[in-house]
């Protein structure tokens, strides 16, 4: 864990910057990630390349780093051939990854506080087919939870700061995911992956907000991997249903075309609305896919002033 004050009271003095997308910043540095395991593979790869990617975002001014862990499961872990016990120690190497990042950080500059959250992502992201953007895969609330406790009890076993709870597309998962959640005593914040106003699965946001309101290991709740231009309503909604803090990292902006697998249109992320949105109630603020070290070092900037 890290030494210092914790990430909820780093929240309570103020805004805290998360780093950008992992994905984009993995490509950036020449790395395959077109199989279903996505960056996971990485972790029993080229763990060195996810070390530096974090190290990038550190260097841009993050303050939290997010793990490999989001697309890190035992189900798609196991469709290459590597058991439990193999998959448990690539979850805890995602978290020893950004951990060594953040200590190379600290000796770097030794007042320096750096946080590790490892990333829970959806039941879809397993699946690697897009459902995590649509949600309602037929499953039960408790059927999610034992999907999510084995690799929740991994992850919180390798010792990180927070979990993060990331791109939720609906209710159900969100309600599986905090009562892992809490089984672990860690404390972790709840994202949902949003469009128009909704739940990507086409939930009102005021019920999705709700499900970690009151909860006191809930450091944050809010959106991410969404279009930039969802956030001001989300953090509106947040702030009126829980009273805050609110997390938010959204996408660039731009489309992901899943036949032709590439990015189209053009990147809408601001920078400059960052003072807006921590006005508004934001502490943890970063950037999703196509958001890399260069716009995290311009938020950095932002939050500076």
């Amino acid at each position: 864990m890290s030494t210092g004050s914790t990430l909820a009271d780093a929240l309570k003095a103020g805004p805290v910057l998360l780093d950008g997308g992992l994905s984009n910043q993995l490509e950036a540095q020449g790395c395959d990630l077109s199989d279903a395991l996505w960056s996971a593979r990485l972790l029993a790869d080229a763990p060195e390349q996810i070390e530096a990617a974090h190290l990038a975002y550190l260097r841009a001014g993050a303050r939290v780093l997010i793990t490999a862990g989001y697309q890190a499961t035992f189900e798609g872990f196991a469709r290459y051939g590597i058991d439990r016990a193999g998959t448990e120690a690539l979850l805890a190497r995602s978290v020893r990854l950004a951990r060594s990042a953040a200590d190379a950080a600290r000796r770097a500059d030794p007042g320096r506080q750096v946080w590790v959250a490892a990333s829970v992502g959806p039941y879809g992201a397993m699946l690697a087919d897009g459902s995590e953007y649509r949600g309602r895969y037929g499953l039960s609330v408790r059927e999610l939870e034992r999907f999510h406790r084995p690799r929740v009890a991994a992850l919180a076993a390798a010792g990180p700061d927070a979990l993060a709870l990331e791109t939720v597309p609906d209710v159900d998962e969100a309600e599986a995911l905090v009562r892992v959640a809490e089984e672990t005593g860690l404390p972790y914040w709840l994202s949902y992956s949003v469009a128009g106003g909704r739940t990507r699965a086409g939930q009102p946001l005021e019920e999705a907000f709700a499900v970690a309101s009151g909860r006191g290991a809930a450091l944050a709740v809010g959106v991410n991997c969404c279009d930039p231009e969802e956030v001001s309503g989300a953090v509106e909604r947040v702030v009126a249903v829980t009273g805050g803090p609110a997390v938010v990292y959204p996408n660039s902006g731009e489309g992901w075309d899943p036949g032709a697998r590439r990015w189209t249109g053009r990147g809408t992320f601001d920078p400059e609305r960052t003072r807006a949105w921590t006005r508004a109630g934001v502490r943890l603020v970063g950037g999703c896919c196509r958001v890399g070290p260069d716009r995290i070092a311009e938020l950095a900037g932002r939050l500076a002033r």
